[in-house]
């Protein structure tokens, strides 16, 4: 039902007469799907329906940093397993480790199709390992998500969709926003506003109801927020460590802002933590620029009520990122879109409309129900 009975393929005019061709997709075998531990169930999920509807069998290698959610998702997938009946066994295993683990599993030739969801450096070194055998890799890699804020925005819409952007989750989505260009003529008011939201900004246990911010994931995520800040060329606010005594193995941190007079080598780099780098432009084109000028091309928004802006921002002179949003934020994106970017977040595509094809092989297939037995192209080979 559903999905699984619309992976459609094609049926091909053919220039023979009494001939017919089609494309016809098929199981292209296991898949090793790499998860991050930032949304340990939500990338699983979406992988393993993909690839289940398309016929294949899956293997999971969750972060390290997050076995206990995968144990319980394997779990609740044996239950329904058991509870439905007609499933073949084994079509879901686990295999938890250090990166060691998931080395073996990217190398092996036996799984075509390695989905991967983490760092831009995880990244680097899966694809070649992939390549090397011709697997297939999706790749979703880093953002380095930037939000455009013009003259005519909203600013009360702006400010609310940067602080979920920025500070959502700690900062640790590979959509977080992680840079903000404001124009001149309204950068006093909203970046005021921001300090003054950022002052508000609730820390602490994320099981209760009043948290809007949890923990860092570990100590090294707080050293690397550390020596980001101690780095840039900017104005930083926030950014300490709160908590520790109520929590001394928790990384509990205030949200940063850091102001600037540009864009700088620190900037450049995804950190994976609250930190929201903040500068001023003059120039629409100019701020277009300044945007697409980092590694990274996952999500990006504009905050405009001029319609040239909007169409120029989504346009192909426009954001150079796989998700471009007008008057929404980089987070929070719908599953019913394709879901990944370009340059440095690897190009991989997780859900949409047509996300299925990379998880399946395709067949050209021609049937000639004629008598004769012509060539393609007008080619003549007469015996």
């Amino acid at each position: 039902v559903g999905l699984s009975r619309q992976l459609y393929g094609l049926t091909i005019a053919s220039e023979r007469p009494g001939h017919r061709m089609s494309e016809t997709w098929h199981p292209i075998g296991p898949v090793g799907v790499i998860t991050a531990f930032n949304f340990p169930v939500a990338v699983w999920s979406w992988n393993t329906a993909l690839a289940i509807v398309c016929g294949n069998s899956v293997i999971w290698k969750p972060s390290e940093k997050s076995p206990i959610t995968a144990i319980a998702c394997q779990k609740l997938f044996a239950d329904a397993q058991r509870e439905v009946g007609d499933v073949p066994n084994d079509i879901l295993q686990l295999i938890i480790g250090e990166a060691g683990v998931g080395e073996q599993l990217v190398a092996d030739a036996r799984v075509p199709v390695i989905s991967a969801t983490g760092s831009t450096a995880m990244g680097r070194k899966v694809a070649p390992v992939v390549a090397e055998r011709f697997g297939r890799s999706i790749l979703e890699l880093g953002g380095n998500n930037a939000i455009v804020v013009c003259p005519t925005a909203d600013l009360d819409m702006a400010m609310r969709a940067i602080l979920f952007g920025a500070v959502g989750t700690a900062g640790q989505r590979c959509t977080s926003t992680r840079r903000l260009l404001v124009h001149e003529a309204v950068y006093d008011a909203l970046v005021g506003a921001l300090k003054k939201a950022y002052q508000g900004i609730r820390v602490g246990d994320p099981m209760s109801p009043e948290t809007l911010v949890g923990p860092l994931v570990d100590e090294q995520a707080f050293n690397n927020m550390q020596q980001a800040l101690a780095s840039v060329d900017g104005e930083v606010l926030g950014g300490e460590r709160v908590l520790a005594d109520e929590y001394p193995n928790g990384y509990y941190v205030k949200p940063a802002l850091v102001e600037m007079p540009k864009s700088d080598r620190t900037v450049q780099e995804e950190t994976f933590a609250p930190i929201l780098y903040i500068y001023p432009f003059t120039d629409f084109d100019d701020a277009v620029r300044q945007h697409n000028d980092v590694p990274q091309g996952l999500s990006s928004a504009v905050f405009t009520n001029d319609i040239r802006e909007a169409e120029q921002f989504l346009s192909a002179a426009g954001s150079d990122c796989g998700i471009a949003n007008v008057n929404i934020g980089t987070s929070g994106a719908e599953i019913g879109g394709a879901f990944g970017g370009e340059k440095e977040t690897g190009g991989g595509r997780e859900s949409g409309s047509d996300a299925w094809k990379g998880y399946m092989r395709r067949a050209t297939s021609t049937v000639n129900y004629s008598t004769e037995l012509p060539l393609a192209q007008g080619v003549e080979f007469d015996i």
